[in-house]
């Protein structure tokens, strides 16, 4: 690993706006590898951040059209549901509006670099198979580098060798951006409603989704998850994909606990104690042929499922008092992420709401017996509440994610229930910078019951 040389971009200007995590990173790198960089954020201690890093921080619309392309913030819009108006500018001017991960691509082959790229999307799982992908890659001694919508942004990742793997998280708001960048394998993992603001319906969000094959050739692979009517249906268009499944016959797929192909046994997930259900029974049915088509051996993935040790606030055990467990299962923040969690255990106490997504917890009702009761937080607790209360599940609004683990102590020791489960089927933003925050918050109560107890 190395970083790229300081001519790759030399004569080049971009803009880039929104200086968050991704933006900064892209700044940094881009005036590292020879660009004329401009940098905006519309809050003020943003646009102060950068400044500090002797940036030139100004607005880029009035002469947007003397750049060479925009590099936009994934969580700002540039179509809908509002643009952001230096993206309408850009778009008028008919500059190219950019994810950094299409720089990051650039910059490798510009560079003489042919390291292969790996990218893994879809509504759930997918920082779950990248990481796991990357822990496949790890146990085989193959230099990789993975980041994008998780974890380090893509620009901040350095120059592999060319035997090396960049393993991507690409979200939809990052692959409606993308003009050039070619997976040399790619995996859509799920479709189901998210972001519907944002790609206008569900036929936009699709479509978004399925550009993460949009510049493969034919040498390239896609792996294609079969287990939601969306997915099975997208797959239908993309003949030579290899289809994967965590519960039913496929290319790969799970039969029971292990994990196989046409060639037969690849790995036991009886021992993937990172892995529960059949939704990671498919993250690792789809990490695997990934890893496959890479060229790793059978023997290195089996040992890789095993020991892979899981991402936080992805039904992640936080804690175990008295018999009872406590899961943080902070990362669902729809209700089909919930869905997976709430499958994998019979009774539960069940901490859920916040900012919900189109059409609420409606759609978990065939997992609601197994729910001895639930507390609900957040913004929509009220909306949560309603839909159980239809449904005959025990419910209460305790508002805060503190009163929420308390309480549910209080249930589970009353009533003999083994889990509880912070799934929330909701978006964060309500009381938490975000899922992360969400979940810690959860873990440092579970802690403080502990040490009370």
């Amino acid at each position: 690993m190395s970083a790229f040389p300081n001519t790759v971009f030399s004569g080049k200007r971009f803009a880039v706006v929104g200086l968050g995590r991704a933006g900064l990173a892209a700044m940094r790198a881009l005036t590292a590898m020879g660009a004329t960089v401009v940098g905006w954020d519309d809050a003020a201690f943003a646009r102060d951040a950068a400044m500090r890093e002797d940036f030139i921080v100004a607005d880029p619309a009035p002469d947007i059209g003397d750049y060479d392309a925009l590099i936009l913030s994934p969580g700002i819009p540039h179509r809908l549901p509002v643009p952001h108006r230096i993206a309408v500018a850009a778009i008028e001017a008919g500059k190219p509006v950019l994810t950094d991960a299409e720089l990051l691509f650039h910059a490798v082959r510009a560079s003489g670099g042919h390291a292969r790229f790996a990218g893994i999307t879809g509504t759930n799982g997918k920082s779950t198979t990248t990481a796991l992908l990357a822990h496949m890659l790890a146990q085989a001694g193959v230099p990789h580098a993975a980041g994008a919508n998780l974890g380090p942004a893509a620009l901040s990742l350095p120059r592999l060798p060319d035997d090396g793997v960049y393993v991507l998280e690409m979200s939809s708001y990052m692959l409606e951006r993308i003009a050039t960048l070619r997976f040399d394998v790619a995996c859509m993992l799920n479709l189901s409603p998210d972001h519907l603001d944002r790609h206008g319906d569900m036929a936009g969000y699709t479509a978004a989704k399925q550009r993460i094959f949009a510049c493969q050739g034919d040498a390239d692979t896609a792996v294609i998850g079969v287990d939601d009517v969306l997915s099975a249906d997208l797959a239908a268009l993309y003949p030579h994909a290899i289809r994967i499944s965590g519960a039913r016959p496929a290319d790969i797929w799970c039969d029971g606990s292990i994990l196989r192909d046409a060639s037969g046994e690849i790995a036991d997930l009886a021992g993937a104690q990172a892995l529960p259900g059949t939704h990671n029974a498919q993250n690792a049915a789809a990490a695997a042929a990934m890893a496959l088509s890479l060229g790793l051996s059978r023997a290195v993935i089996a040992h890789a499922i095993e020991s892979f040790p899981g991402l936080p606030h992805r039904q992640e055990l936080v804690g175990s008092i008295g018999g009872i467990r406590f899961i943080n299962d902070s990362k669902a923040t729809n209700a089909d992420a919930a869905a997976r969690a709430l499958g994998c255990y019979e009774g539960i106490v069940w901490i859920a709401g916040g900012i919900a997504k189109a059409g609420g917890i409606e759609a978990l009702a065939p997992y609601f017996p197994r729910i001895a009761k639930a507390l609900l937080i957040g913004r929509d607790a009220e909306a949560f509440a309603a839909t159980l209360a239809a449904h005959g599940v025990p419910h209460e609004i305790v508002d805060t994610l503190d009163r929420a683990v308390s309480e549910a102590w209080a249930v589970a020791r009353n009533s003999g229930v083994e889990i509880v489960l912070l799934s929330p089927a909701c978006a964060s933003f309500d009381q938490f910078s975000g899922f992360e925050e969400r979940g810690a918050r959860f873990a440092e109560c579970v802690r403080a019951l502990r040490g009370a107890g």
